[in-house]
């Protein structure tokens, strides 16, 4: 019974013909306008996590405490709601950052008569600081310290990026949602057509008694094959443009982004998109009205 359906789903996919190709390419292009978003997408989300776990509040200090001094203001700080850590910079430390920042320049400050630079505290936001509000309202209880002369830091560039995953996500589902109706639309006069074209035979099959479900099962598998068809049409190219452009952008996205390589879709997402195609052929297919059909 099965090898007669599968059969039989591929006989009909053989008589749509062009209608059939034209739904396989608009499924193809629908799913790969999706996973070329959703690539997009999830890029933007590991660069969004990687900053917010490098989010520093800078308090710059008034003069350089003791020892014990900056013992007592690390402990008071770390005390604060929304703060994860703290680290004392001392002046010196500041100093020796800085001429390893300036590498080869670092010869212009050692021509400094005095170090310049004040001590400071790096505070590390918890998850819930790391927000615009909550940085907000971590930045005025930083700046209330009595040894605070100003305090550098925020995370609003980073919920920017945030919006824009967002933004991104929605923006490639709508337009792959435009093109998928498309496909159906496209799989549903494919299969109409072969329903007209087999007419005589499905009445046959009814005179006989055939179950409605025997006559119309292979139209749905028809419709499943060339959602498959198209899905795996898609995720192939997505794999194919992956390789190509990604070692060419990976640089570009160090420099912006930060991140070191340029990830593919999760193995969850390629599942999906092949099951997406499979949906929108079936759904297709299903849709479908023969004149005679008991549908």
């Amino acid at each position: 019974m099965v090898g007669f359906l599968v059969g039989e789903a591929f006989r009909d996919l053989r008589r749509a013909g062009r209608v059939a190709i034209s739904a396989i390419v608009l499924i193809m292009l629908s799913l790969a306008a999706v996973g070329s978003f959703l690539l997009l997408s999830g890029n933007l989300g590991r660069a969004v996590s990687a900053w917010r776990d490098r989010l520093r509040v800078v308090v710059y200090l008034k003069q350089e405490p003791s020892a014990a001094a900056a013992s007592s203001l690390v402990r008071r700080v770390e005390a604060m709601p929304g703060v994860a850590s703290v680290r004392y910079v001392g002046r010196a430390e500041a100093l020796k950052t800085l001429k390893q920042a300036l590498g080869k320049d670092a010869g212009a400050a050692d021509s400094l008569t005095a170090n310049p630079l004040p001590a400071s505290l790096e505070v590390t936001p918890s998850k819930e600081a790391a927000t615009p509000e909550g940085a907000r309202r971590l930045v005025e209880q930083l700046a209330a310290l009595p040894e605070a002369e100003d305090v550098a830091g925020g995370v609003e560039w980073v919920d920017k990026l945030a919006r824009l995953q967002k933004l991104v996500t929605l923006v490639g589902l709508g337009f792959g949602g435009v093109l998928g109706v498309a496909a159906i639309l496209t799989v549903t006069t494919a299969t109409t057509l072969v329903l007209h074209a087999r007419r005589h035979e499905t009445e046959i099959m009814r005179l006989v008694g055939a179950p409605e479900m025997v006559i119309r099962l292979p139209l749905l598998l028809q419709g499943m094959v060339q959602g498959l068809l198209g899905a795996a049409l898609a995720l192939v190219a997505l794999a194919a443009a992956h390789v190509f452009v990604a070692p060419r952008v990976a640089p570009l996205m160090q420099v912006a982004l930060g991140l070191d390589r340029v990830d593919f879709l999760p193995i969850l997402q390629v599942l999906a998109i092949a099951l997406a195609g499979a949906g929108l052929g079936a759904l297709g297919g299903l849709l479908a009205r023969g004149r005679n059909s008991a549908w």
